[in-house]
């Protein structure tokens, strides 16, 4: 096998490079939108609960964020090519499974698969570009086209979403991915070529086993715990399985030789800052996106284009000052512009409480709008942060733990919104029937339906002359549970901001690490603008 070096690789094969990876980061964040503003689609499809639609979000991001930093490891011991075109493929069956489901069952399924796929793409595609292009100077300006890249999937799925669900079966939203993925595994067979890290390592496999227990355990018991209650006995030990498999993994990650986390890598304040932002902000961000897509669909009564384009008014803001950010790097520190976009994403937050069932699209765009400003102003510079705060050699490595606790934050963000978006709505739903009308034998069958099937399973009974009235008592429940969600995620991310002043600081309070092989922001902004 030809392993190519920098300096040996022809500026053909760097181009191919370059457009393999834009097309891989592209296959892999698609998934989020397109399923994320379907929801409804799929709950009325395949008559889900509100717990199972948490599930099919959390399915995609659970396993990129478990596999993710090993995936970097296998890229560097086994060959990037490899972990790229598997990366595809995974995306691709992934793909393929949600298309033919006739089940909820079956759509986790896909979207799990497309998770590994995406936690196989997301640290691969960087390191081909690293690769390609040595000059750090350069490699920022092709890293910005791969983020530009990462942010249009974003911003097109929900549009591909909208049009496929109006004309045809929600399923057919998966399929774009498919051809995309297979041609880019060929294109990549003949042109891409293959690299390692220049360092051997070697795969941790008990970090790797504790880790993905810790996560799974953990969001499967607030998902299961929300719809139940937390003392049942799964969740119990659920969550105490994660609290063990927690410390078995600090345990071996300090004992290993060749850790996938090393944690030395939380003695700088300005990593453990950005790692806690990363995690909180998703956390809020994510299951935000979770909630809003069910009220536009569920009190709304939106079709999925009308709800793709206000979820486009967040992305598309968020594209648009993703580039500029990157630049105001070098004139403004790090430290004001993430706090400064936190501030403005919790301002959106609390704004939005303020919707209700006919909120019009234009009162709602400036708070979709604000928050898109705000998500733009933070992601780059708690990139480029995370990876300057630490020494040169751990770079890598701290940019891959950086992004792996992100995918923590927002596997845990639809199953901690979703738990008190249920709570609320089902505490509140009794008093709104009864303040609409709806009593007596007609009350207690819907609120055992939303309590048995969820609060969408309401929609399929024969209710009558009551239904007009019952839909506009449940609505007002959902809406009370959503605002419960926009005060949590706001104050999250008013936490998060906190972090960011009291643990961020300029490179000279950090002595040690600096004298280490320390980079500055400006130098790391570089190499992530716009990631």
């Amino acid at each position: 096998m030809n392993v190519t070096t920098p300096a040996s690789a022809p500026v053909e094969r760097r181009a191919a490079t370059i457009v393999m990876a834009c097309l891989g980061v592209f296959v892999a964040y698609l998934p989020v939108t397109t399923v994320a503003v379907s929801l409804p689609a799929v709950q009325a499809a395949l008559n889900a609960s509100t717990t199972q639609l948490s599930w099919v979000q959390d399915a995609f991001v659970l396993p990129m964020a478990a596999f993710i930093l090993t995936a970097g490891v296998f890229g560097d011991v086994h060959g990037r090519k490899k972990v790229f075109q598997a990366g595809l493929l995974f995306s691709a069956a992934g793909a393929v499974t949600a298309l033919c489901a006739r089940s909820i069952e079956v759509v986790w399924a896909g979207q799990a698969l497309a998770g590994v796929g995406a936690a196989a793409l997301l640290p691969t595609t960087l390191a081909l570009i690293s690769h390609a292009v040595p000059d750090h100077r350069e490699r920022g300006r092709f890293i910005g086209v791969w983020a530009t890249c990462l942010m249009a999937a974003l911003a097109v799925g929900p549009l591909i979403a909208g049009v496929v669900v109006q004309h045809f079966s929600w399923r057919w939203i998966c399929l774009p991915s498919v051809p995309v993925a297979l041609a880019a595994v060929a294109v990549a067979a003949r042109r891409l070529p293959d690299s390692r890290a220049p360092h051997g390592r070697r795969l941790d496999w008990p970090g790797q086993l504790t880790a993905t227990l810790a996560v799974t355990a953990l969001v499967y018991g607030v998902i299961e715990g929300g719809a139940s209650s937390f003392t049942d006995v799964k969740v119990m030990v659920a969550l105490f399985t994660a609290v063990a498999a927690g410390g078995a993994f600090v345990l071996v990650e300090r004992r290993s030789d060749s850790p996938m986390l090393d944690l030395s890598l939380f003695r700088s304040p300005a990593f453990t800052a950005t790692t806690l932002v990363a995690m909180t902000s998703f956390l809020a961000l994510i299951g935000f996106f979770f909630v809003l897509s069910l009220y536009f669909g569920m009190v709304q009564r939106l079709d999925t284009m009308q709800a793709a384009w206000r979820l486009v008014t967040v992305t598309g803001a968020s594209l648009l000052v993703g580039g500029p950010a990157g630049r105001l790097m070098h004139r403004i520190s790090a430290r004001v512009m993430i706090t400064g976009g936190l501030l403005l994403v919790a301002a959106a937050q609390f704004a939005l409480t303020g919707l209700a069932a006919d909120t019009s699209f234009g009162s709602a765009a400036w708070r979709l709008a604000l928050l898109g400003l705000g998500v733009g102003f933070v992601m780059t510079p708690m990139t480029a942060t995370a990876v300057a705060s630490v020494p040169h050699h751990l770079a890598g490595m701290a940019a891959a733990a950086n992004n792996a606790f992100r995918q923590v934050g927002g596997a845990l963000g639809p199953a901690v919104l979703g738990a008190l978006l249920t709570s609320r709505a089902l505490g509140a739903l009794p008093e709104h029937l009864t303040g609409a009308g709806v009593t007596g034998a007609t009350q207690d069958q819907v609120v055992a339906t939303a309590r048995a099937d969820g609060l969408g399973a309401v929609a399929g009974l024969d209710l009558g002359a009551s239904a007009g009235r019952t839909m506009g008592a449940l609505g007002d429940s959902f809406l009370d549970g959503m605002r419960l969600c926009l005060i949590t995620a706001g104050s999250l991310t008013l936490l998060a901001a906190l972090v960011a002043v009291v643990l961020l600081r300029a490179p000279r309070q950090q002595p040690t690490l600096r004298a280490a092989g320390h980079t500055t922001v400006g130098q790391a902004a570089q190499a992530a603008r716009g990631a």
